[in-house]
């Protein structure tokens, strides 16, 4: 018994371990919701990008931020956050809607990936389906508009923009279809998968 009990209280090996996953997605795809409850399930510490860039440039919102101290400036952050996120091992990481077009950040995301210590789902929303999700949310100083037409406006040409980098960079594809649990229970079952098949 005693030394059953030993056993469980060892650390797994490091190929054991759950890498950290890096939540990507536009606007209204729930990165933020399903990180914090897939963190909470496997016990990892959660990030979300968007506090953490707001934090490093003092502001209290991404309006503010993009005001006073402008876009690149913010993306810059985004991508300092992003990779001091990365750099620490059991993490949940929602990346803010624009991070993955980040100077830099693409490439912090694959240098994670090859060392496979980083696995990445894209949580993706068909325009109407995110449009649908934000339209309670027109008004939000976390949510400017990117190209000036309004940010429900825009969302087509944003999704057309950047859909193709973040299939690219995803390890997974998830539509979103699913309610939030549901979709912590695919991502997951997705990890596992990706454990099994590396052991």
């Amino acid at each position: 018994m005693a030394e059953r009990a030993s056993r469980k209280q060892t650390t797994p090996p490091i190929e054991d371990a759950i890498p950290n996953i890096l939540l990507i997605g536009l606007r209204g795809s729930g990165k933020s919701t399903i990180g914090a409850a897939l963190a909470e399930s496997i016990e990892h510490q959660f990030i979300d990008l968007d506090v953490v860039t707001l934090w490093r440039l003092r502001c209290a919102t991404v309006e503010e931020a993009w005001r006073e101290q402008g876009v690149p400036r913010f993306r810059a952050a985004e991508a300092e956050g992003l990779r001091s996120a990365l750099d620490n091992p059991e993490r949940v990481i929602a990346a803010g809607g624009g991070t993955p077009t980040a100077p830099g950040a693409a490439e912090a995301i694959r240098t994670h990936q090859e060392r496979n210590d980083l696995f990445v789902v894209y949580l993706r929303g068909a325009p109407a389906a995110l449009r649908s999700r934000l339209e309670s949310l027109a008004a939000d100083p976390n949510r400017p508009s990117i190209t000036g037409d309004g940010m429900l406006d825009e969302i087509d040409e944003v999704y057309h923009d950047r859909d193709p980098l973040y299939c690219e960079l995803a390890d997974e594809i998830i539509n979103l279809s699913a309610d939030a649990a549901q979709i912590v229970q695919e991502i997951q079952a997705r990890v596992r998968d990706m454990q099994n098949s590396k052991s």
